[in-house]
């Protein structure tokens, strides 16, 4: 706690006590006291508080320390006081001498007592050690002691300002040499050591007034070892770790909070997004026999796939990108929807399948900000209770201007076939995604503005005569791309709704934002009158202990627009949520709480339509307990006003929610109702006619002051006023009611602080790294240790508050996590502080800053509780600029870590214009700056609420007629004022900001203090001005005590300008610092003065815009007057006198330099005023001193120098971060000695220019270390022994001995035991293991003839994805990604297995799926280098020794989008610079073959033209931007070199965004004139001009000259035929003779035996190679290219060398700067002209693919599900057919005849299909050509994959055929038929993953049986039937060979099925039917009816018969 000893608690009873120790040296001493409550109003809870003393060094300490305790309630006699002392270690843990334990039962009696007692240890035995300590114990009712407040209330100054940490342990002895610099709490807002706002020095303040002179705070490196071995016993130094005392920049004194140096605000300005999207497949699509189409849907925008038929798993690979130009945070809550619909034709929509929706924020938070290959699952939204409706594989991308996305690479992609490991979900969220409800709970708002002109309502009022309120509220939610509507509540500025908006949305949900709005409905149209976001990740928690989101009940805060209403408000748009809120609009009620559905239970309603329904209000105190706040600010200086408004009065206004807005607030809530609970509509009303300044509460106290009174400004100088706030200093106050959850806010203040500390040090980790400071580990081990107690600390202080009411659920669940979070960072902290060592220390600090990430996302509280203040400059009414100030940044706390980081604090405060005008130029002015003090608390804690101001003043209370005085001043009056000269030494800026069109500017600096300014003299025509000027401000008058002015001083704001002869000046940039400062009485002398020169930064708007080198001080003047202050040197005369320099003491310490230049040449210069640039000439000046180049005679002829080197002498400082940048100057002489400027160049930092001579002996024990750590990298070698000197790498193992597993590790990237040719019984061990392998039998050796150069390319590009897979998968992951160097050769059978270690390859083993056995041809086939990247990144620009200077023109535009870096280069300079200290020592000039001409500058070839064969190859594009409507492209290639321009505009490519050029060009050019190479891809339009797609740029000449020789890529083996023929017209032993001759380089001597020896290094390799015919002979070859290829390890001279290579660049259009719009896969070589031709060009044309026939016999079918009842006999059958097809050709699909009425699933078919195919081996691709529509110009290829489809139906004569079963099979890896139809199984669909796989292009024939399968109601797969088929393949040559019919036709028929008699179709055979059927089953019933029938007859002719026979009888006929 800063200063417990002023805080009052309000009905606090204090206890002190003062404890004396006696104990041996370097103790510590922890007091604990039970039950102390640091906290108003809540219950009690058991809670220690640990205050912390500083450390006693050495025996005795001469003052006491006392430690106080504020506490809530009266001590409880049987509370335990606990001392204990430690001895004080700085680096280990502090050890626990021992401990003092009493009971307070005799204080709290008599509430005085002194006690001296023994320690005792652990083990509760006495120790030596006693203690003796006075305590005092006073309640506030005065009921047991009496002492005064003196006592307890110490002077304000005693602790704030001294000794030091209290809370946090000061790691280094902050103590002892009086240098009391705490390390924690007294510096809460100082930002790093270094960082880029530099406010003075550390003061050691004054506690001592005897002593004279200050001990440095800054602790020098040497004198800290001395210290850590004296502290540590002479400890390893890796465990020593710096506190911040090291700082040398912070300020001590904690009156002044810093501020923020970024004007501008970021959120709200439109930027440039692309969304692209590709989607390749869909699978498992639940349906039968459907006809999807993809729907691609982002924001608003939608595209669509083309139609894929009669399949459920489409394959589209189609493209689609959506530009945008929106705010940040409009495009991040876009939604992007894929859906799959079935059937969408012209007419119909379609129906919707299944789809996924994600936001693009989400995107964009992935690594590389994309989703590559990945499975999105689908389902659908009107049917929750469906589960999954398939899955969809895309990619998915967001890119903004500037970032540039890496994709993997695209060539001969395998599918993987692994779903569920490849979801489209980011890290984290479970795969099985639930459907939940998400309940948004609207209960009330209150405090909305007016949304309705007064006049209506006047008029309404006088017709109906009733007053309404003008607005007519209703809340709108969204979320997921759908919206929720409350109903409206008419005329209510406090509306209620108590209305639940349902969301039903999968869980955890992808998008990551909800948008609450309140809306106001109108006639006309709706405006949001407020909007709110909820982060979901702020309001949940995923880990196993996490919690579902939930919110609330909780007030959120809306910040809009201002509150006037007018008809077109100008600042709309920060009501929607786009940019910084200017003022408060409303506060709302909410909740949000999620349920998990259960899909299973039959009540859940299916659909997921938003629902809104009624809720049941929430009581009125569920969101906490109302309070009274009180808010205090005082205004002590109010300059730098603008000098727009300067002519009115002007006020400030300062407003928290409605409360102090006296213009437009309105709606005040009623107070009194708030308070008293009552009914209280009349003094509610009355309070609103009323609501006057002065409005009195009921004790006579006023409620508010909340305005300053109007003012004039003073004039300050041209640009700026300033009020005049001299000594009386006005203040406002405020009274407010909130509900108190200051809980919340204390918590994140806890963290914001840990945080800011945490930023704090790591600015001064990275400073001292960049400014090469020694021992940063140590600062970061401070760091961590400071981190560590920090968390530890948070955990402490929050535990007490588990259980407060009026808690939501969750302030409860965060408070859980939060804890768990830091205590765990806590602990990581602590580990990661052991761990810092110099070399882990950049890793380490990446770690860092994510923990700086997380506690800042942890610090956010969600749920808000006070709002936001806001501070407004009136002038005249008006409302003109603001700021706006966090509460919880000003909130006060007992508790100090609680505090806001600004509560009791002056704060400089910048106000702003508000909205879109404070974008670009108008935003980085300052409208005023204010020093401002605030407080916030509780009204009942308001005690202390002054405590913070600077002292030395009187209140001046209101007058209120009962003569109260009760109430806060309205005013200051400083009694005390000090008189101070300050001196601002401008030495000089670098980096500055062109703001002239010639891209220069004339900059002059404006120094403002307090109410004065000065200016510096006006430069012409630099970026970098020396001033030189020491500014002299007399009599400053500063208010407040001296000792505050020491310790804090107020800033100074040096602003940068441009001057212009006409108009006023342009602002360039701003900074801040704070002054040394020097009292009357301290001497000016060392380590303080004279002040040293430090940059700071300067920034425009939020962009840095250069550094200002300078020193501040400020000396008072005491009572002698100036005498006393330090000479100035030069003329005193400030009026007209001459410019003062700087003086001595500060300027920099100068010594004598040679600059030397080379000057190469020009290029690409752009026209001047329109005319061309013809005789140029550079110019180069440092300090003030410079050189001229030759003048160019005709820069169209010849654009390079005809003199290479000249220099100049100059004078520069000796501390190299000092030096002043370079400038460089192209002008242009024309005729009568004009010249014209065309360009410049600043070059900031010479330091990579500057040579230092080479130390002899440091270098050679350079080399020996590298070469020890060689050795010992040889992994498990034997004992090596070497002649001294030499170093032999080895290339070839020797036979005998075994030496398989050693891989000499040079250095980092190098395979030095590469091995070239391989033993024989290598060979045989191969050949075994293949015979082993199963499977691979199979696999034939690749023919040589075979391979071309594509087999090389696709090679490389399987080792590069492995590489990227493994992270170099081979034992040592030291290569970055991308990178890898295959020590592959010929004939070398080096299996993986042996390059790896055998560990990993059991990992790999594993990892490789099953169906990868026909990958293993690679080893034999070389490889090449694939870049991922310009070759120019990976080779740092060829800058090795010709550095290109770009030329720069022209304004830097006012808001970045305007001008970018391109517009503004004019051209480039080529050339370079060497910077060293004279004279030089002897032995370089005396080198052989030294060139005095040249200098530094030894060996460098002439710059005279020269003709070169410039050869380009095109392999590929990638990702085309869409350019055509159907969202294709047809992409061709042009080249530009110089004159040559090549548009291949004939052979574009149709409809391809991924077009494979595979062309080479050929062009001669000459250097310097034709260098830049420019590559393009247009887009071919049948009409019109073709569009440029994009476009990449390659600077020739650099490589051509550059020392790591890119003319030709230099291959792995040396082969004079077949694929890899070597390209360079020179051999490698010539290549090699070249380098070693111009490197000076002794050697190459080959020796027998296959050795080599270049320098001291020897190489050995294989001696013979076989040339086409098969003859082996001998060649030094293969030696020298392994020389060439591990060139970078020769010593002095080596570097790598570019080696045979595929680089990928981006493609830029100029209309969308820094958005790639494609890649190109491409490589140049060059070759001089003067030199032996090359061969021809490679043939890199693309593969043809291959002419297939598939032959598929179906033979049978087994167990088809019956689907059709029979019409007469109702038995199951079904008329079984089969159709088949190749995926891709649907439109040629096959069907069999029909097995008619199978009664058993039984079909036999002998039935042929013949499907002819188009197949490229490489890519695993058939290959289509077709018209995509009757109107395509012309054919379009698709590549597909290539895979067979069968399917079995039920055909129906008077309906559709019944759809039944199909199975698809991948032609590259399907399972294995089974023998027997028994054996077949559905597993052979559902897991092929463990079963043999084949591939028909290598079985060539396979039959089997396969089971068909369809998914049924439930969405099962199940089994519908089995097919035996044979799948036989051929090759377009061999079909046609042995030929074979279709169906059963000739040649080679197939015979007629045996079908059973009753297979036919009845309406065609009536009779066959009765035979088969009717009779076949019911003869017997047949024969028993006729039997029947007989019977029947008999009778019926019996009893026909009877009578008349009767009657014959009768009658006797």
């Amino acid at each position: 706690m800063r200063n417990p000893g002023r805080f009052w608690a309000w009905k606090s009873r204090k206890w002190s006590g003062s404890v004396k120790v006696t104990v041996n040296p370097g103790t510590c001493i922890e007091p604990l006291l039970g039950k102390t409550l640091a906290n108003d109003s809540y219950t009690e809870e058991s809670f220690h508080s640990p205050l912390r003393c500083s450390c006693l060094w050495g025996g005795m300490q001469q003052q006491c320390p006392t430690f106080r305790w504020p506490i809530a309630s009266s001590i409880d006699g049987n509370e335990m006081l606990e001392i204990q002392v430690f001895n004080y270690s700085k680096v280990f843990t502090n050890r626990l001498i021992g401990t003092f334990r009493m009971v307070l039962q005799k204080v709290v009696e008599e509430g005085q007592l002194e006690v001296t007692d023994t320690l005792i240890d652990d083990n509760n035995s006495a120790i030596q050690t006693s203690v003796s300590i006075e305590i005092r114990y006073q309640a506030m009712d005065g009921t047991v002691g009496t002492w005064n407040d003196g006592e307890f209330l110490e002077t304000p100054n005693s602790r704030s300002e001294g000794e030091g940490p209290l809370e946090t342990e000061s790691l280094l002895p902050g103590h002892w040499q009086g240098s009391a610099v705490s390390s924690g709490k007294s510096n809460p807002a100082g930002k790093g050591v270094f960082s880029a706002m530099k406010l003075g020095k550390i003061r050691p303040p004054k506690e001592d007034p005897h002593r004279k002179q200050d001990e440095p705070a800054i602790l020098e490196t040497e004198d800290l070892d001395w210290k850590a071995m004296r502290l540590g016993g002479g400890l390893d130094p890796d465990t020593i770790s710096l506190a911040s005392v090291t700082a040398v920049t912070t300020n001590v004194s904690n009156k002044r909070s810093k501020p923020d140096i970024k004007m501008e605000p970021s959120a709200g300005r439109p930027m440039d997004y692309q969304v692209s999207i590709t989607v390749i497949e869909a699978r498992q699509l639940v349906g039968l026999n459907m006809d999807p189409v993809v729907c691609v849907e982002v924001g608003e925008e939608k595209k669509y796939t083309s139609m894929k038929e009669s399949t459920n798993c489409p394959y589209y690979n189609e493209y689609f990108v959506f530009d945008f130009h929106v705010p940040l945070d409009v495009m991040f809550d876009k939604i992007i929807k894929l859906s799959v619909i079935h059937s969408k034709n012209l007419l119909r929509s379609g129906t919707l399948v299944g789809s996924f929706k994600m936001d693009v924020g989400t995107v964009y938070t992935q690594p590389e900000h994309q989703f590559y290959h990945k499975w999105a699952i689908l389902s659908d939204p009107e049917d929750i209770t469906a589960g999954l409706k398939g899955y969809l594989k895309c990619d998915i991308a967001v890119v903004g201007k500037g970032d540039n996305i890496k994709t993997p690479h695209k060539a001969n992609e395998t599918d993987e076939d692994d779903i569920e490991g490849n979801l489209l979900l980011p890290d984290g969220v479970p795969p099985e995604r639930q459907w939940a409800r998400f309940y948004i709970k609207i209960y009330r708002a209150e405090g909305l503005p007016r949304m309705n002109t007064s006049l209506m309502a006047n008029v309404k009022k006088a017709l109906i005569g009733e007053n309404k309120d003008l607005v007519d509220p209703y809340v709108q939610v969204l979320f997921a791309g759908q919206k929720g509507k409350t109903s409206v509540q008419k005329s209510s500025y406090e509306p209620l709704w108590n209305e639940q908006v349902i969301f039903t949305e999968m869980f955890p949900p992808l998008c990551k934002r909800l948008k609450v709005q309140i809306r106001d409905s109108d006639k006309v149209n709706d405006m949001a009158i407020g909007t709110h976001f909820i982060d979901l990740r702020k309001i949940s928690n995923e880990g196993d202990k996490g919690f579902l989101p939930t919110f609330g009940p909780a007030w959120v805060n809306m910040y809009g627009s201002t509150r006037n209403y007018t008809l077109m408000d100008e600042h709309q748009d920060l009501n929607e949520g786009l940019g910084e809120g200017v003022s408060f609009r409303a506060r709302l009620l909410l909740s949000l709480a999620v349920e998990i559905l259960d899909t299973s239970d039959p009540e859940i309603t299916s659909s997921t339509e938003v629902q809104v329904e009624q809720t049941m209000p929430v009581t009125e105190n569920c969101t906490g307990k109302m309070e009274e706040f009180f808010l205090f600010g005082a205004f002590l200086e109010a300059t730098m006003i603008d000098r727009k408004i300067g002519d009115k009065p002007i006020n400030f206004e300062v407003t928290i929610g409605n409360y102090g807005n006296q213009i437009d607030g309105t709606t005040k809530p009623s107070l009194k109702k708030k308070k008293e609970g009552g009914d209280g509509e009349q003094e509610d009303s009355e309070l609103l006619q009323h609501s006057s300044e002065d409005e009195a509460d009921d004790n006579g106290e006023l409620v508010s002051v909340s305005s300053t009174q109007p003012m004039k400004p003073l004039i300050t100088d041209r640009n700026y006023f300033h009020l005049p706030y001299f000594e009386k200093k006005p203040c406002i106050y405020i009274k407010s009611w909130w509900q108190d959850q200051r809980r919340r806010l204390y918590n994140a203040n806890i963290m914001d602080k840990i945080a800011d500390k945490l930023d704090e040090g790591l600015n001064d980790v990275q400073e001292m790294i960049k400014t090469e400071k020694p021992h940063p580990e140590r600062r970061l081990r401070g760091v961590l240790e400071e981190l560590s107690s920090g968390c530890f600390r948070f955990v402490t202080l929050t535990n007490k508050d588990q259980s407060l009411s009026a808690r939501t659920r969750l302030d409860r669940e965060r408070l859980k996590s939060c804890m768990r979070e830091l205590e765990s960072m806590g602990q990581q902290a602590k580990i990661l502080r052991s761990q810092v060592k110099k070399n882990t220390m950049r890793d380490k600090l990446k770690l860092v800053q994510n923990f700086l990430q997380k506690l800042r996302f942890l610090a956010d509280e969600p749920q808000h509780s006070i709002p936001d203040i806001f501070i407004w400059m009136m002038s005249n009414g008006k409302r003109i600029a603001y700021a706006r100030i966090p509460s919880k940044d000003i909130l006060y706390s007992i508790v100090d870590e609680e505090t806001g980081k600004d509560c009791a604090k002056v704060k400089t405060v910048f106000l702003r214009l508000p909205g879109k005008r404070g974008f670009g130029p108008a935003g980085w002015t300052v409208q005023a700056k204010m020093e401002i003090y605030l407080w916030l608390g509780l009204t009942k804690q308001r005690k202390d609420f002054l405590s913070g101001l600077p002292c030395g003043f009187e209140e001046k209370k209101a007058s209120q007629g009962l003569g109260l005085q009760a109430f806060p001043p309205i005013s200051l009056l400083y009694t005390k004022k000090q008189v101070f000269q300050l001196r601002a030494h401008m030495y000089q800026a670098r980096s500055l900001f062109a703001a002239d069109s010639s891209g220069l500017s004339d900059p002059f600096a404006r120094v403002f203090f307090i109410t004065q300014g000065q200016c510096t003299e006006v430069l012409n025509e630099t970026l970098c001005p020396t001033w030189d000027q020491l500014l002299v401000f007399d009599n400053v008058e500063l208010y407040g005590e001296a000792h505050e002015m020491r310790d804090d001083p107020p800033i100074i704001v040096i602003e940068i300008y441009d001057q212009d002869t006409v108009g006023k000046a342009d602002f360039m940039g701003r900074t801040f610092a704070k002054p040394v400062v020097k009292m009357s009485d301290e001497d000016y002398g060392p380590p303080r003065f004279p002040p040293q020169l430090e940059y700071y930064q300067i920034y425009r708007g939020n962009s840095t815009a250069g550094d200002l080198l300078a020193a501040f001080e400020l000396l008072q003047i005491g009572p002698a007057g100036k005498s006393d202050l330090p000479p100035i040197d030069g003329p005193t005369d400030m009026e007209q006198g001459p410019i003062l320099p700087v003086p001595l003491g500060i300027r920099p310490v100068l010594s004598k330099y040679r600059v030397e230049i080379l000057f190469w040449g020009l290029r690409d210069l752009k026209r001047v005023n329109l005319a061309q640039v013809d005789r140029p000439r550079v110019d180069i000046e440092c300090a003030g001193k410079g050189v001229q180049s030759a003048l160019i005679q005709n820069y169209k002829k010849n654009p390079n120098f005809s003199t290479l080197v000249k220099w100049f002498e100059v004078d520069l400082p000796e501390n190299e971060l000092l030096h002043p940048p370079l400038n460089i100057r192209v002008v242009d002489c024309r005729a009568f000695g004009r010249y014209t400027l065309v360009g410049s160049h600043a070059v900031s930092s010479l330091r990579r220019f500057i040579h230092r001579p080479p130390d002899k002996k440091s270098q050679h024990w350079n080399t020996a270390a590298k070469l020890l750590n060689g050795y010992l990298a040889l992994a498990k070698g034997g004992p090596y022994y070497r002649p001294p000197g030499e170093i032999v790498i080895n290339m070839e193992p020797e036979v005998p001995i075994k030496k398989m597993e050693t891989m000499v590790k040079l250095e980092a990237n190098s395979d030095a035991v590469v091995k070239v040719d391989v033993s024989e019984e290598e060979k045989e061990k191969k050949k075994k293991k293949k015979k082993g392998g199963g499977e691979e039998i199979e696999e034939e050796e690749p023919d040589e003839s075979m391979l071309d150069w594509w087999s090389k390319y696709f090679a490389s590009i399987e080792t590069m994805k492995e590489v990227g897979a493994g992270q170099g998968g081979r034992g040592h992951g030291v290569q970055p990604m991308g990178e890898f160097t295959l020590p592959g050769s010929k004939g070398q059978a080096k299996t993986k297995e042996k390059v790896k270690a055998p560990k990993e390859d059991k990992k790999k083993k594993q990892q490789q799926p099953p169906e990868a056995p026909e990958k293993k041809s690679k080893q034999k086939i070389d490889e090449l280098k694939v870049y991922n990247k310009e070759l120019e990144m990976e080779f740092d620009s060829f800058a090795d020794w010709l550095h290109t200077f770009s030329l720069f023109r022209g304004k830097i535009g006012d808001n970045d989008d305007t001008t970018t870096e391109e517009e503004r280069t004019v051209g480039r300079f080529k050339g370079s610079m060497c910077v060293y200290k004279v004279p030089l020592p002897d032995d370089i000039t005396k080198e052989a073959g030294y060139d005095p001409n040249f200098g530094m500058f030894q060996g460098i070839p002439s710059n005279d033209p020269i003709n070169v064969l410039v050869r380009v190859y095109i392999v590929r594009a990638t990702d085309l931007h869409p350019a055509d409507i159907n969202g294709k492209a047809d992409p061709y290639i042009a080249i530009k070199l110089g004159k040559t321009d090549i548009k291949d505009k004939e052979n574009y490519i149709s409809k391809q965004l991924n077009p494979i050029f595979g062309k080479s060009f050929d062009i001669e050019a000459t250097f310097p004139m034709e260098s830049m190479l420019m590559v393009a891809v247009y887009d071919w339009d049948l009409v019109g001009s073709d569009d440029l797609i994009g476009e990449t740029k390659i600077d020739l000449e650099n490589r051509y000259y550059s020392k790591h020789r890119a003319t030709c890529g230099i291959s792995q083996t040396y082969s004079t035929h077949g694929y890899n023929t070597w390209r360079d017209p020179g051999k490698p032993t010539q290549i090699l003779a070249k380098l070693c001759r111009e490197g000076k380089v002794d050697g190459p001597h080959y020796g027998p035996g296959g050795r080599v020896k270049v320098a001291n290094r020897v190489f050995t390799g294989p001696r013979e190679m076989e040339d086409e015919n098969g003859q082996k002979k001998q060649t030094d070859e293969h030696l020298a290219l392994a020389v060439l290829r591990h060139w970078e390890e020769i010593p002095r001279v080596g570097c790598k060398l570019v080696p045979e290579h595929v680089e990928t660049r981006p493609l830029l259009n100029p209309d969308k700067p820094g958005i790639e719009q494609g890649r190109l896969e491409m490589w140049v070589d060059m070759f001089p002209m003067d030199m032996p031709a090359p061969g021809p060009a490679i043939d890199i044309s693309p593969r043809k693919p291959k002419r297939y026939e598939l032959r598929v016999i179906v033979w049978n079918t087994d167990e088809v599900i019956l689907e059709d009842d029979d019409f007469f006999t109702g038995e199951k059958s079904s008329d079984i057919f089969v159709r088949g097809w190749l995926k891709g050709q649907q439109e040629d699909k096959q069907d069999t005849d029909v097995h008619y009425h199978s009664l058993t699933g039984e079909g036999n078919f002998n039935w042929r299909y013949i499907f002819p195919f188009d197949y490229l081996m490489a890519e695993e691709k058939i290959v289509i050509s077709k018209k995509e529509s009757m109107f395509s110009w012309d054919e379009t290829e698709y590549k597909i994959p290539a895979r067979l489809t069968l399917q079995v139906w039920d055909a129906d004569h008077f309906s559709a055929d019944d759809f039944l079963g199909a199975i698809e099979l991948d032609l590259n890896r399907f399972p294995r038929g089974a023998k027997t139809a028994k054996q077949c199984s559905m597993d052979m669909v559902t897991n092929e993953g463990d079963l043999p796989l084949v591939s028909i292009f290598k079985q060539k024939r396979v039959k089997g049986w396969w089971p068909f399968v369809a998914r049924n109601e439930n969405d099962e797969l199940e089994l519908t039937g089995k097919v035996e088929a044979e799948l036989h393949l051929l090759t377009a040559e061999e079909a046609e060979k042995s030929p074979a019919g279709l169906a059963r036709n000739e040649p080679d028929p197939l015979e007629k099925p045996n079908r059973p008699d009753t297979s036919f179709i009845w309406f065609l055979n009536p009779l066959k039917s009765i035979r088969y059927f009717i009779w076949h089953t019911y003869r017997w019933l047949l024969l028993k009816l006729l039997l029947l029938l007989l019977v029947l007859l008999l009778v019926g002719l019996f009893l026909y018969s009877m009578p008349g026979y009767l009657v014959k009888k009768l009658l006797g006929a």
